[in-house]
């Protein structure tokens, strides 16, 4: 009788392990079968985001900064679908990630990060550096703060205001700071085009490299939502002038 528990017992601990095995395969083996060489830590301009959604939005009182979009693997996304994103991974970052990678249309909820995750991260997480949901969204927030956009247009003089940019002008002043060419890209408006985003580009080892012209963004639909399609920006264009505007706030 012992030894038929024991046997039964085995069995079960077998199967137990078996099936932790195959929750770790199916949670990791999508994301294995793709491959890319780029990573864009794409951010974006509140105040254009909240434009392409409607000419009445507001951004959030606290935010009056360029914010993080996401950190993309260029050309690969929805890798790993039934990974999903647990806001439990993140708590030891949870405040950096509030303040810097906030959801401007949808402020005090996880939905932007939960997209980022399920589009992006679980293809990211391809590399080491990055196959957490901790380590994904860390490193979005180191290389966030390593380019530090904010401070490098403030003392290029590149700041919100009336005043109109060229594409030339906001592209070489940004070169001749981080050595590398950045994406930029605007909200095509009536009478001028509206700066909304900047994107950077790295090699797998976290080094600079020159953005092609060919990495599409994120969109807002009508109802408000961040879908997997784009934000409606595109590549500023060089013979149109660049408002850069000014946030207007929630009160």
């Amino acid at each position: 009788m012992a030894y038929r528990k024991n046997r039964e017992n085995q069995r079960k601990c077998t199967f137990v392990w078996l099936l932790i095995i195959a929750m770790v395969l199916v949670e990791t083996s999508d994301c294995k079968n793709h491959s890319w060489n780029i990573l864009i830590l794409s951010q974006h301009w509140p105040q254009t985001v909240c434009l392409m959604v409607s000419e009445t939005c507001k951004v959030p009182q606290n935010i009056d900064y360029w914010t993080v979009h996401g950190l993309w693997p260029k050309r690969d996304e929805m890798c790993n679908n039934s990974w999903h994103f647990e806001i439990q991974n993140v708590m030891d970052i949870l405040s950096e990630l509030k303040l810097w990678w906030p959801d401007v249309l949808h402020p005090n909820s996880t939905q932007l990060w939960k997209h980022e995750w399920q589009k992006h991260g679980t293809c990211a997480a391809t590399l080491q550096s990055l196959d957490t949901q901790n380590k994904y969204f860390s490193k979005a927030l180191d290389l966030y703060h390593k380019i530090n956009l904010n401070s490098v247009l403030k003392k290029l003089d590149i700041l919100p205001s009336s005043k109109y940019y060229t594409l030339e002008m906001i592209e070489n002043a940004l070169v001749s700071v981080y050595g590398v060419t950045p994406k930029i890209q605007c909200l095509k408006g009536s009478s001028a085009q509206i700066l909304g985003q900047i994107e950077l580009c790295f090699t797998k080892e976290f080094e600079p490299l020159n953005c092609t012209h060919d990495v599409s963004g994120t969109n807002v639909t009508k109802d408000n939502k961040q879908s997997a399609t784009s934000l409606n920006f595109s590549e500023c264009e060089l013979d149109q002038q660049i408002y850069y505007p000014p946030i207007e706030h929630l009160y």
